[in-house]
């Protein structure tokens, strides 16, 4: 008996090997890399002064609404406490958070405004 023949379209398969697809995988990365164009790029010391800016606005965000939140509990001691301590507890409280919140906002005016002059080490007024 006659073994059967294959067909036209049939063809055998190939063995591609690990080596070259490690090749050509590497060269697709190379040749991408080195056609990036960095017109948007930023320094990384741009990066994070952003990130700072970023954080620090969160934190004053942050400690706004705590200074609120316990300002107005210590209010609502003062005015409705029956007891002298506890009136001079809140008031030393109140006097706290008040000046804990102009400090953290102080911080934020002397990065934008105090920082500036002595940028590159110089002073620059």
């Amino acid at each position: 008996m006659k073994p059967k023949a294959k067909p036209a379209f049939f063809t055998p398969k190939r063995y591609i090997s690990p080596g070259s697809i490690l090749y050509a995988v590497f060269l697709f990365s190379t040749l991408l890399m080195g056609n990036v164009q960095p017109i948007l790029a930023a320094t990384m010391w741009d990066k994070a002064s952003e990130i700072m800016k970023d954080v620090y606005n969160q934190i004053i965000l942050i400690s706004t609404i705590a200074a609120v939140v316990t300002a107005s509990v210590a209010l609502l001691l003062m005015n409705f406490s029956k007891s002298g301590k506890t009136v001079d507890e809140s008031r030393a409280w109140l006097k706290r958070i008040v000046i804990t919140w102009a400090i953290l906002n102080g911080l934020g005016f002397i990065m934008a405004y105090i920082t500036p002059f002595f940028a590159g080490g110089q002073w620059n007024g």
